[in-house]
């Protein structure tokens, strides 16, 4: 019985282990992201999509600007319409043109703002998608980063540019930002950033290692009561066998 009640007992930790793990992931994954469905290739377009939660637990985020790089240019973005949401894209001239692999950057997007119509805010503890085509991806770099800047309801403003340091800790703010291909022979990946990657993967992977250890829990702790021969049941903890 003393290894039956110990199985029991490391199972009920695995499971509580695996949903502490999936709820920390999921706080780590709660800030502005950019991602691509596509994998996009340095010169080419791409689907670019901000992904923008509310976590705020009583106001709405009624803005949200995208900065973009200057250093790094897009010389163009077109905005999907967003339902409820009116949006800006906002053009600035470089003092600096940067040169491309096919050619040289003048005019470059500052800025995509954003902003919700009377009512139509994220709600709080939820999130909005925002998404913009992008032609001729910077080919003097294999990563966009940019600022994020959202506004509640309340007044409330947050700020997502805090960069992250390879092989560092995440700050609490990290800037987001977009990995892509310097070249179609390149067999990197683009997509999401590497943080909201493994986030994802360990949420799933603590909702299997919660589920299989709970279940293993409760198997054993069943076994353990099923009735032994001649309709008595197996011994109880204290050693005393109980009458069928």
């Amino acid at each position: 019985m003393a290894i039956r009640r110990n199985i029991i007992r490391a199972a009920v930790t695995a499971g509580v282990t695996g949903v502490l793990v999936l709820l920390g992931t999921g706080v780590a994954s709660a800030h502005v992201t950019v991602t691509s469905p596509d994998q996009p290739v340095a010169g080419g377009d791409a689907l670019i999509v901000v992904r923008a939660p509310d976590e705020d637990d009583t106001a709405s985020v009624d803005k949200v600007e995208l900065d973009l790089p200057r250093d790094t240019p897009l010389s163009n973005a077109s905005p999907e319409p967003v339902p409820g949401w009116n949006v800006q894209v906002n053009m600035v001239n470089l003092k600096t043109p940067v040169k491309m692999a096919n050619d040289t950057v003048t005019e470059a997007v500052s800025s995509i703002v954003w902003t919700a119509q009377p009512g139509q805010g994220t709600p709080a503890n939820d999130f909005q998608e925002f998404s913009f085509w992008a032609e001729d991806l910077p080919t003097n770099t294999s990563k966009l980063v940019f600022t994020a800047v959202q506004t509640y309801g309340n007044g409330r403003v947050v700020t997502w540019n805090q960069p992250t340091q390879p092989g560092g800790q995440e700050p609490d703010n990290p800037a987001p930002q977009l990995a892509y291909v310097s070249s179609a022979g390149s067999d990197s990946m683009a997509g999401m950033s590497g943080s909201d990657s493994v986030a994802r993967w360990l949420g799933g992977a603590g909702i299997v290692v919660a589920a299989v250890a709970l279940g293993f829990g409760l198997g054993a702790w069943t076994r353990s009561r099923r009735p032994g021969p001649a309709g008595k049941t197996r011994p109880a903890a204290g050693g005393e066998e109980a009458k069928g």
